[in-house]
Parts: C-alpha cells; structure tokens; sequence
C-alpha cells in the first residue's frame, strides 16, 4: 500500500529560549513542497541562509546535534526534528532568529503540539523508504556505544542505558512505531547528572539551563552550601534534594524517563538521514555521536544501493533484441568504430547495451598496448551509441534520421576497462524528449562495478538520402 508525504496547512511559531545559548529565539514551522525533508533557516542573519538536516553537515555534537552549511550554524536541532518524525511530518522549512532551537521543557512535546495545531496534510507525492535488507552495525569502543540496525517493516528503536549510576540504573526503553511516539516518547526531558551540571554551570556554558527543561540526576548527598549556590543559580528557593535522586524533586513522566529521551533523541538524529526508515534500531548507551556516524552509515547504504540500484541484471546467454546487423540498420557506425555489439534491453525510458572487448580492438596497439586500457572517450562513445538507439525508437523511421551529441557533461571513469572485460551500458532519458532534444544519464558497468558515467545531450535530426551510402543533414 502506497503512502503519501505529509506537510502542515499554515505556519507555526513558539518563542523559547537556548539551552546553551541563553539566547531568546522564535522557531516557526512553515509547508514545504514535496520531496523538500527538513530544512533550517537562519532569517537573523544576511541572505537568510539554509541549513539542511542532513548528517553530512553536523559539525558538532557534544552538547547537542549542530548543523552548519552557507556560513551558518543551527543547534540543539535533535528535538525539533524528533518532533516531525514522529509525526511523520516529511517536508517542512523550519525557521529561527537566533542560533539555537528553544529547548522548552527539554522534549519534543511542544514542538508535537504546535505541529499538530498547524494541521497535518497529506501530499501527492509518496514516501520513499530505506527499507534495510541486511543488518547493520556500529561500536565506538571508547564510549562503549553499541548501534545495531536490522530488517523491520516499520521504524522500531530498542534502547538500553547503562551510567554506571546507582540512581539511574540500567534501564530500558523501546518504540514499535512511530504512532506510538506522542503519547509513549515525546514528553521524556533531557537529564543531566549534577557532577556535569556544576562543569557546565563553571564554564557558563547552559545560559538558558533552568530547572523545568531538565531532569538533574543526584548520585550522592548535596552539601548545604552547594545547595544554596544551585537555589540563586537557577531562582528556586524551595528546591530539596532528599538523599539521591532528582534534585528538584521533579516527578518522572515515566518510570524510565532518562532511557526514553535517549530514544527520542535517536529519532530526531537519524532524522538525518533524509528519508523515512523502515528499520528496527538497537542502541546501547547511545549519544549524539553515535547516533551521527550511525546515520552516515545508512547514508551510505542508501548511497551505494542507488549506485547498484540500475546495475542491469542481464542473462547474457540470452538472445538479443537487436544484434549488431539489427544495429547498423540504425545507426550509421560501422568498423572500426561501431563500439556496441547488441541491445538486450529497450523501453521509452532507457536502453541497454553491450560490448565485448577483446585483444583484437584496434585501440590495443597504440594505447598502452604493453597493457591494454580501453580509452575513457571510447567508452563514452559507446554510451552515446547505445543512448543513439534510445533516441531512434522515439521516430518512425530511424533510417532517416541521425543524433548528433551537442553536450557531455559530468563524465567520470571510476575503473580500467581491458580486453576479456564485457561492458555493459546503460542510458537512461532525465527528462521528457522535446523539440528533438534528449538528456540522457549513462553508466557503464562491468559485473556489478561502475566504471565510468556521464550525462549527455543529443538533438535527433531527421537526413535526406543522397545515394545508398550517403546520408546528409536537412535542414531543421
């Protein structure tokens, strides 16, 4: 069953104030179009840069998720984008005045309050899901962090947090779906151990820290005179700490609140990702860090099964739809520079060609012919003459016409191509042909590797007979 992507109808703004920063700031929600994800905008700064919500750009992480593209820098961004996945919002342009997201209560259950009010609609466009195929994993030994994702037909996160602390405890937390994030996630707070609050407090780095937008975690009695230091602090006269526990005797959401935020900030950092994920994640003691590389990772993944994605999977015993007589009759090539030898696929969208290269190519005497290395510009070439039948079966009568190539652009040669190597191209239209012009995208494969691509721009022009052996351009 086919899902459709999800905006809001109307804008939506909340005013708040950085964790860290201190800094007073209005973020606003705004529609975006389809296929848009997640982006920040900087409207306080010159030109309004965006910042895309893409892992790529994180430039830091140890007091949050901060992003930096176009000279501009976002932080604190996880919870706001926990918000929209777990709405399962996929496209919206969120915009602030200030560097830093407000922090709130120190979850995402007001961001998901605002979201809602703005109204969720559904778009025309559908959802593309990473569906993963085989498990994947990561560890980073040093802060002994665990990351394992494995095959789901939905979005799970499994979650274990372990401080070695006598108040937190091992605890555990999980997700089976994303409709379950509202009620079960969202309004878990950050939490901080007071050992931490005093360095952060020391070095004036939580200027917008207050005790209603964190859980402070005590693992030990609290002086008298640290005490009151914390009561000026943070403007809580009647603030107790009663031996070990929570130190503004805030009453937990949830008996594993402190577990359940770590989830809530996995789903707002593999937010990052830049689709919607269909995965069972596994984490143990995670942090923003982690949850990074293990968004770069599916990243990749995503990256190298779009590479392999239109790798043709050809049986090629088997007959072919044109043979080299077939494509004479089409293009006017002939030895020694007819460089494919039959086409063994052909739709209104793309072609596929092949070659077998072998010892007797003209090309092995001159070029490194010691160790023979078939030229990049032959390669392209053959591309281009596969992309030819591509462009012939858009006319009634290919015998009459001819494609010229006006342009190549973007080409890259990833590996050798030498004799004994069948190579296997590809060509695909980018977009509809008009006024006998056709964009093509080419990549040639050798078993499952790419060894070289371009995207390429022919004109289809139609040629009057001058004998049998002649043909010559009319004009257009």
């Amino acid at each position: 069953m086919s899902e459709k992507q999800c905006t809001i109808k109307k804008a939506v703004s909340l005013t708040g104030v950085g964790l860290h920063t201190g800094k007073k700031v209005t973020i606003t929600f705004n529609p975006a179009p389809e296929n848009h994800w997640y982006k920040f905008q900087r409207t306080d700064l010159e030109g309004k840069p965006i910042i895309e919500a893409d892992a790529d750009l994180v430039v830091d992480t140890s007091r949050g998720t901060t992003l930096e593209q176009n000279g501009a820098r976002v932080y604190t961004t996880e919870h706001v984008l926990a918000a929209l996945r777990g709405l399962e919002i996929d496209n919206c342009l969120i915009q602030v005045d200030a560097p830093e997201m407000p922090i709130m209560d120190g979850s995402s259950i007001k961001f998901i309050e605002a979201l809602e009010a703005a109204e969720i609609v559904e778009q025309e466009a559908e959802r593309e899901y990473f569906i993963l195929k085989e498990n994947l994993s990561f560890e980073d030994p040093v802060k002994q962090v665990e990351m394992l994702a494995v095959p789901q037909d939905t979005f799970r996160v499994t979650v274990m947090v372990d401080y070695s602390s006598d108040v937190l405890g091992t605890q555990h937390a999980g997700m089976y779906n994303l409709q379950e994030f509202k009620k079960e996630i969202a309004s878990c707070r950050t939490f901080v151990f007071l050992h931490e609050l005093e360095m952060l407090l020391q070095h004036n780095l939580i200027k917008g820290g207050d005790l209603d937008n964190a859980i402070v975690l005590v693992d030990k009695e609290v002086p008298k005179d640290k005490l009151d230091h914390l009561r000026k602090v943070f403007h809580k006269e009647n603030m107790e700490v009663k031996g070990r526990g929570v130190l503004n005797n805030t009453k937990l959401h949830f008996y594993n609140e402190p577990a359940r935020h770590k989830l809530l900030d996995i789903v707002g950092d593999l937010a990052l990702v830049g689709r919607p994920l269909k995965i069972h994640v596994l984490a143990a003691r995670p942090g923003h860090a982690g949850n990074v590389e293990f968004a770069k990772k599916i990243k990749d993944l995503i990256k190298k099964e779009k590479r392999e994605g239109n790798l043709p999977h050809l049986d090629l015993a088997a007959p072919a739809l044109y043979n080299t007589i077939d494509i004479m009759k089409m293009l006017p090539h002939r030895y020694p520079f007819l460089l494919v030898d039959k086409i063994m696929e052909l739709t209104s969208d793309y072609v596929v060609g092949v070659k077998n290269v072998t010892i007797n190519e003209f090309w092995c005497q001159g070029h490194f012919p010691d160790e023979p290395v078939m030229p990049g510009v032959l390669i392209v070439e053959a591309l281009a003459q596969t992309g030819g039948i591509l462009c012939m079966k858009t006319v009634p009568d290919p015998e009459n016409y001819q494609t010229y190539f006006l342009k190549i652009q973007e080409a890259k040669f990833k590996q050798k191509v030498i004799p004994g190597d069948t190579v296997v191209f590809r060509m695909d239209l980018a977009e509809p042909i008009r006024r006998g012009l056709c964009h093509m995208k080419g990549v040639a494969y050798v078993g499952n590797k790419v060894v070289a691509e371009a995207d390429m721009l022919a004109q289809i022009v139609k040629v009057r007979n001058v004998d049998k052996k002649v043909r010559e351009p009319q004009s257009v």
